[in-house]
């Protein structure tokens, strides 16, 4: 079955697949005048005119045979996934991630990306991205070096009143020094993380990078708020190192030799003259160390492993029990966030805001920011709401 294109009283035929293949892979996916036509099997050249302009496509591509039309798809796609190196960083994981289980989402932040220097032409280069590809001489000065261009210092992530709270320091910090961060909500996003199993992932940008935060645990026996404010510094420590890839981490194995990144993230967090002035005669303690230092206690026992201060045996026997006690806590049943929370956490504040300036300034309207900046799961009646669950 054909697309129908009427103009003038007129009509045209074109390859239904060669429409769907061009807009699928747009964010003109979820718009009216797409959906429609795909559901009449008939659209309006001015239409079509319309919204291959928003998608960014030539249209006479709508017309060209669909190998023509595919091929360009796949130059488009090559070019919008150089944000991230095919493969996957390891920390201290054997897990791989398949580009083809995030691509979407890659794609999407990309797409956000341009869309923040589009409305904001004068944005620099960010001088976080590469600043530590050359070493400052020792972790511990990388450490200091990053945190102290975050604005942050590990007494200040130390007295956030919880674990939770240091989060969302962390991330308002990345946000402040233009690194977009994303968190992951299904149903919110272009693709569900139902295969994909990793920590995070960092997309490359000179102006505005985005990092992309998973949610909960991924089936390991520790809580996921102190592994989140540890993920969020690693996928930090890869912007200022110029990686940019997807994450995975087995925070609770003990290597012989931690990979620099782990380095740097460990003295970020748990410094080691800290650490060495801790007690770690038992799991209370271990646990309530991990609580000031806002991190798991797995963590803290790994690191206690790695400065020598816990023999292997001891950290290995003490990894265990807390896994175990992780295990046998209550389980807390998922609840369906508001959409207009869900799409503030998946978007990030620093885009959000960035796109409702946009929206004020007439340069989006409420219908397009709608569509654009929300990927229309929130309605235009529902804007006020989300301005007031970004405050």
């Amino acid at each position: 079955m054909p697309m129908v294109i009427t103009l003038g009283g007129e009509t045209i035929d074109i390859d239904v697949e060669v429409f769907e293949l061009l807009f699928d892979n747009s964010s003109v996916r979820s718009y009216k005048g797409y959906t429609a036509a795909m559901e009449t099997g008939e659209i309006a050249f001015s239409e079509l005119l319309k919204l291959a302009r928003k998608a960014d496509i030539p249209y006479p591509l709508f017309f060209a045979p669909k190998p023509v039309a595919a091929a360009q798809v796949e130059l488009k796609t090559q070019k919008l996934l150089q944000g991230v190196k095919k493969g996957t960083y390891s920390l201290n994981s054997r897990a791989a991630v398949d580009l083809a289980d995030i691509e979407l989402i890659v794609k999407d932040l990309t797409r956000k990306q341009e869309l923040v220097k589009k409305f904001d032409p004068s944005l620099g280069r960010n001088p976080i991205v590469g600043m530590l590809k050359k070493s400052r001489g020792s972790p511990q000065r990388d450490a200091h070096a990053l945190l102290s261009a975050l604005g942050l210092t590990t007494a200040t992530i130390h007295a956030a009143r919880s674990k939770e709270a240091a989060v969302e320091l962390l991330i308002t910090h990345l946000e402040a020094a233009h690194i977009l961060v994303s968190r992951s909500v299904n149903g919110f996003m272009p693709q569900t993380l139902s295969k994909a199993k990793f920590s995070g992932l960092t997309v490359k940008d000179a102006k505005v990078p985005y990092v992309f935060l998973t949610g909960g645990s991924h089936g390991e026996a520790e809580e996921p708020a102190g592994r989140q404010v540890f993920t969020l510094s690693l996928l930090a420590v890869l912007v200022a190192r110029r990686v940019f890839m997807p994450v995975t981490m087995d925070a609770r194995s003990i290597t012989a030799t931690p990979r620099q990144e782990y380095s740097i993230v460990a003295e970020m967090l748990m410094p080691s003259p800290l650490l060495r002035a801790a007690s770690l005669s038992s799991l209370d303690e271990i646990t309530e160390v991990g609580e000031k230092f806002k991190v798991t206690p797995s963590a803290i026992v790994v690191r206690a492993a790695h400065l020598n201060i816990l023999d292997r045996d001891t950290a290995n026997y003490l990894l265990a029990e807390l896994g175990k006690a992780f295990a046998s806590r209550p389980k807390r049943e998922a609840r369906s966030p508001k959409p207009v929370n869900a799409v503030r956490k998946y978007n990030g504040r620093e885009f959000s805001v960035r796109m409702l300036d946009a929206l004020d300034s007439d340069r989006l309207t409420p219908r397009e920011f709608c569509q654009v900046a929300c990927a229309n799961k929130i309605k235009i009646t529902d804007i006020p709401e989300f301005r007031s669950a970004l405050t």
